[in-house]
């Protein structure tokens, strides 16, 4: 069945066989267009560099105008976990995890030393 979504989804997904966002690889599975894999490598200079975080997004026939449901790899990495926003900078006035998003606030030395944990975690999967 070829729906807006399925087609959008292909051409999404040639997208990023020929030009990648840096530090993401993402791809659907055999036979399910409407479920992908993806890894996101934490970007340099940040707290998650060389951090290896996998998820998988779930699409569905909404797709484009509803975003895809994400299942984080990490357990202490928020669902919303994109590279370009909360990697590189996180929104505070709306956290996902708001015991993060007060350490990132309050205590940036525990926040730094807990990401840096979580990436060390993302090497053991």
């Amino acid at each position: 069945m070829s729906t807006s979504a399925r087609r959008r989804l292909m051409r999404d997904f040639k997208r990023m066989q020929t030009d990648p966002p840096a530090g993401v690889s993402a791809s659907p599975v055999a036979d399910n267009v409407m479920t992908w894999n993806a890894v996101i490598i934490g970007p340099a200079d940040t707290p998650f560099e060389d951090g290896t975080f996998r998820l998988v997004m779930n699409f569905e026939e909404q797709y484009p105008n509803k975003p895809p449901r994400r299942e984080i790899h990490q357990s202490n990495v928020p669902s919303q976990c994109l590279r370009d926003c909360l990697l590189n900078d996180p929104n505070t006035s709306s956290p996902a995890n708001v015991e993060a998003s007060n350490l990132y606030k309050d205590n940036r030395k525990e926040y730094i030393k807990r990401v840096r944990e979580t990436v060390e975690k993302s090497w053991e999967d």
